[in-house]
């Protein structure tokens, strides 16, 4: 790391085309307000098809982009695939973080390990949301396991929308205006926040600010929330403008 330049490593699924639009989409404005600078690295993993199998054979290379990441001595590392965590089971991005970083220090590095999963659920309870609505792209078996996983985070899901979409790189060449639509089959009565998009692959960051107005509520997503862990894993302040109440 220089004075003021941090590189930033994201491990991607092969067909993921949005986090490392989004991503840099954030950080780029908060460049206009803060003097930090920042490179984007990625390393990949093969998936297609967004389903279990997949899912579970991907994770299995996620150690292998660890070490690669490490060997460019990445300032922060981010496993940016939702809801391959969550797929493995309740709790899993804790074991998750701890196996990365083991697989980092094989290259002499002690580099910070943000997951997205776990980024999602430390954001919405940074929002001090405990009944929340979330869109997912997700084939509706794969939505219900991650309703299952956040709320045995102690976090309610009252309402959860599945837009059924099994092919991954379909996800990521969606409009994201698109949800301002998509919303509206929501019931967002009593939630105290919406997850626009829990999926990373699924484009939200230009609609974030439109359905936040709207609605009334806070209005994030997991591109956001792995961002706001990042630089929080960075110790920087986690303030981008047009992301929305969590990087307000």
């Amino acid at each position: 790391m220089t004075s003021s330049t941090y590189r930033i490593g994201q491990i991607v699924p092969s067909s993921n085309i949005t986090m490392e639009t989004e991503v840099p989409a954030m950080l780029r404005a908060r460049e206009a307000i803060y003097p930090e600078r920042f490179t984007f690295h990625s390393a990949r993993m093969r998936m297609q098809k967004v389903t279990q199998e997949e899912l579970k054979a991907m994770d299995g290379e996620s150690l292998r982009c660890a070490v690669e990441l490490a060997d460019a001595r990445v300032d922060v590392m981010g496993y940016a695939c939702l809801v391959a965590i969550m797929s493995m089971g309740r709790g899993y991005h804790r074991q998750s973080e701890v196996k990365l970083a083991r697989a980092a220090a094989q290259s002499g590095a002690s580099i910070p390990i943000v997951t997205s999963a776990g980024a999602l659920i430390d954001g919405l309870k940074a929002l001090g949301a405990r009944r929340i609505a979330i869109v997912t792209p997700y084939m509706r078996p794969l939505t219900e396991l991650v309703v299952d996983y956040i709320e045995a985070e102690a976090i309610e899901v009252i309402d959860s929308l599945s837009l059924e979409i099994p092919d991954n790189l379909e996800v990521g060449e969606r409009d994201p205006m698109d949800l301002i639509t998509d919303v509206e089959r929501l019931n967002v009565d009593g939630a105290e926040a919406v997850v626009l998009s829990a999926c990373v692959q699924m484009p939200s960051l230009s609609a974030i600010p439109i359905v936040e107005d709207r609605l009334g509520l806070p209005v994030t997503s997991a591109s956001v929330c792995t961002t706001r862990k990042m630089l929080e894993a960075l110790k920087l302040q986690p303030v981008v403008p047009g992301a929305g109440a969590l990087l307000a």
